[in-house]
């Protein structure tokens, strides 16, 4: 019998030190801007999104995308999928996504809105595999630089669990004696 355990690998803690830095980093970017467009990249970025919009300090409206190229499985499955319904011509827009791994999913979510004509666009990564990178992407801000394994927790899960978790940890499958 199998079960799934979970490796702490980012704590709580770790992770609200990481946004809050980011939240002033990313503020003082933006200092200037009169209205900054966060779009949300759902499911998994949606509270990355609501704890890093609290530490930005420039005015902000936040829209949402729904993008996927995982399904139910643990890695990509080539194919995008894109869903949104966005007004970003000559807007300041921040996507804001989980994580970047085969940077696939990013470099359509990209193409996409730069063809609604945005007056700059910028991408903040929670979590970014560079070893996993097989599509050429920029990430301008990035919470943590992980290897090649799949995680959860903060929004991020496997299967539709542990997207509740505080922390990020290692899914890990562990065999079990009955």
């Amino acid at each position: 019998m199998k079960a799934e355990t979970i490796m702490p690998l980012y704590s709580a803690r770790a992770i609200r030190k990481r946004v809050a830095e980011l939240g002033l980093t990313i503020t003082e970017n933006y200092r200037e801007t009169q209205q900054l467009t966060v779009l949300c990249v759902l499911k998994g970025a949606f509270i990355f999104t609501a704890d890093l919009v609290r530490n930005i300090k420039v005015p902000c409206t936040i829209e949402f995308l729904r993008a996927s190229s995982y399904g139910n499985m643990t890695s990509s499955s080539g194919e995008v999928f894109i869903q949104h319904d966005l007004d970003i011509s000559n807007k300041d827009v921040l996507v804001i996504e989980d994580i970047v791994d085969s940077g696939l999913t990013l470099q359509r979510i990209i193409g996409e809105l730069d063809s609604l004509g945005p007056s700059s666009l910028k991408v903040c990564a929670l979590l970014d595999k560079p070893a996993a990178r097989r599509y050429p992407v920029t990430i301008h801000y990035r919470g943590f630089s992980i290897q090649n394994v799949f995680v959860v927790g903060y929004g991020l899960d496997a299967g539709g669990k542990y997207r509740e978790l505080p922390f990020i940890g290692t899914l890990e499958e562990i065999t079990c004696s009955s």
